[in-house]
């Protein structure tokens, strides 16, 4: 398959936030987010090949049994069942954190991390805003996913107007525990972070959703390979 990165970091968000992780991030990815910090990701090709047991030893090198597979959209890659099989026979703790647009149903996947992406995202561009949108929530994959793995579910908020969009989400889906919604400010720079964040405190009060630090931003500003 092929891999853009593998490294070695604190996991910057979710219910697993600071824990020590190794992460590896698959290439390709059919959504053209505007905020995105992993745009050098998106080709399919952007990476190299890596075999299964290649990759594994690369993974198990670390003082972890955390492993977080990343992209581009890691459910577009071909070989992410086989990876996952792999990594859990080594007793590992398997992050998949995914947009949530496509369903794959035979992982081995200890917490699927789903960030639908909201209007916010949609670049401004009319050709990939077009392609985008057409491709950025799949609420019928995202609630297959949440119906079979364990999961958190994770929004990224750009300004208070999202906050009804994804109340909308949220009434779309069935079965969700409240308890696993974390609501993430968008985000380049340590004083952006500040500033989100004390936007978004009063709402996670009033809702009951947990507002997700992004260790990522705040220690390193989004530094690649961090």
């Amino acid at each position: 398959m092929i891999v853009n990165e593998i490294f070695y970091s604190l996991q910057g968000e979710g219910k697993l936030a600071g824990a020590p992780s190794a992460f590896v991030r698959l290439a390709g990815c059919p959504l053209r987010c505007r905020w995105c910090d992993t745009k050098y990701a998106w080709p399919a090709e952007a990476g190299r090949d890596y075999g299964i047991e290649e990759l594994r030893e690369k993974l198990l090198q670390w003082p972890t049994r955390y492993i977080v597979i990343t992209g581009g959209e890691p459910m577009a890659a071909e070989g992410l069942g086989t990876l996952t099989h792999a990594l859990a026979e080594a007793r590992m703790h398997i992050t998949i954190e995914t947009s949530g647009i496509r369903y794959i149903g035979d992982l081995s996947c200890d917490l699927m991390s789903i960030s639908p992406k909201l209007s916010n995202s949609t670049p401004t561009e009319p050709g990939p805003a077009a392609e985008h949108e057409r491709q950025r929530l799949n609420l019928p994959a995202m609630q297959q996913l949440i119906d079979r793995y364990d999961y958190q579910i994770k929004f990224v908020v750009d300004s208070p107007a999202d906050l009804d969009e994804i109340a909308g989400c949220l009434q779309q889906l069935k079965n969700i525990d409240p308890y696993k919604i974390f609501l993430m400010p968008q985000a380049q720079t340590r004083a952006e972070l500040i500033e989100k964040s004390q936007m978004l405190a009063p709402y996670c009060l009033q809702a009951g959703f947990a507002l997700s630090p992004r260790l990522q931003v705040m220690l390193w500003e989004s530094e690649r390979g961090k």
